[in-house]
Order: structure tokens, then sequence, then C-alpha cells
């Protein structure tokens, strides 16, 4: 698990491509300290796993379907990009809960100064808007962030000076593709809600009249609940 706290800008060594997969070199220091075969560093929020490591960069094998779902195929040597190693346990959470898990990419709109500030409308998917909301969390290229407008294909966040001074935002433009992953929680409570299709055809099959129990997860549980 990780925070979407980004700890340094790594800068890709290499990127050799076979058919269908990738292995992935990125130089890199502070996330490296007390590095492991098997750990875990999310790379512009997609969680890949070190197999091989020197004193200044790590590798890691990137399978067909993170390709497909990030931006990850796209690098090139030169590439900067956002690392995060996982959450120790007794590590403080600054950000939010992030799997590591990509949820698609989203196109940046457009750019905007506002004082100190900048904002960022990026442009995604019916199925990435669904879990967007306005003051939820949202992670773009590893980075947690606090959605502050949405519309119905696009959501914007306005990040501070110090976000784009220690991440790879600062070299992000009009067009350029990000990763996305949206909040874990909603994508659970809709789950919740819907009551799992894989349970309701177990309960169908054993109810008489092909009936399926329905589930104890209600918007009313929710709410009495904090949620």
């Amino acid at each position: 698990m990780f925070t979407g706290i980004v700890e340094e800008v790594g800068k890709v060594s290499s990127i050799r491509k076979g058919a269908h997969s990738a292995v992935l070199t990125v130089s890199a220091s502070k996330v490296l300290e007390g590095v492991h075969l098997g750990d875990s560093i999310a790379t512009n929020g997609v969680c890949l796993t070190v197999t091989s490591f020197d004193a200044q960069s790590f590798s890691a094998d990137v399978m067909h379907e993170t390709l497909n779902r990030s931006s990850l195929g796209a690098l090139h040597g030169g590439s900067l990009v956002n690392l995060e190693r996982a959450m120790a346990a007794d590590g403080r959470f600054g950000g939010h809960i992030v799997s590591g898990h990509i949820d698609g990419t989203g196109c940046i709109r457009n750019l905007r100064v506002d004082d100190n500030a900048v904002w960022y409308t990026i442009e995604a998917s019916a199925d990435i808007m669904r879990y967007v909301v306005e003051k939820g969390s949202i992670t773009i290229d590893g980075i947690s962030l606090t959605v502050a407008k949405v519309t119905e294909d696009s959501f914007s966040v306005s990040v501070i000076p110090h976000t784009r001074a220690v991440t790879n935002l600062a070299t992000k433009g009009v067009g350029d593709v990000v990763n996305l992953e949206t909040d874990i929680i909603g994508k659970y409570v809709e789950r919740l809600l819907a009551g799992g299709s894989c349970q309701s055809e177990a309960a169908s099959a054993s109810t008489a009249g092909g009936a399926s129990k329905p589930s104890d997860i209600t918007e009313e549980f929710l709410a009495k609940h904090g949620f």
C-alpha cells in the first residue's frame, strides 16, 4: 500500500520492450535505501516489483495488463517518474489509501496559473469519472491530490508550488497522458451495494424460485455508520 506522497523523482535509464511486456530500469537514490528484491515501488503511480537493483538504479518487469492500463509504455530513456516505496507500518499516513493499481489514464486538457498555484484539468473516461467526486482524493501519476472541480468528462486539481517542485508535474503540459487511480473506497462501496455478482449467483442457485438474497448493505446502513 502507498500514500501518494512522492519520495523522489527518478529518471528512466532504459526500457526494454518485448511483444507484450517490458523491463523498466530507473535511476534513483532515496527509494533504494534498504531496498530488497521483491520490494514494491510505485512508479508514476504503478506498483512495480523490484527484480534487480544496484547502488544507482532498480529494474522491474512490466506486464501486458499494466502496459494496457497505464502510460508506462510511452516512457523512454530520460523520462522523469514519480517514485514512492510501499508504506511502512509505523509511517505517517500523509496522503490517502493508494494501491498502485491504475484504473486507467487521463489527458491534461488545460493548465491555468492561479497566483502561486496551478490548476490542472484532466479529461478521463466515464469508467473513471464515476468514482471522482469533488473534495475527494485522486492519484495522478502517483501523487495524492484533492479534486477541486468535477464535470461530466473531466476534473480539476489545484497544485501548490511544493508539489510541482518535488514531483514530475512541472514537466507535464496540455495533451500529456497521466496515470489515474481513483479512491478505492468508492469502488468497494459500489460493489457492496450491488451485492457482488458471484455471491448473488451462488445465492440464486440455492434459493427456491431462483431469487437471490438481497445484500444487507444499503444506503441507510452506510449512512448510519458514517459513510
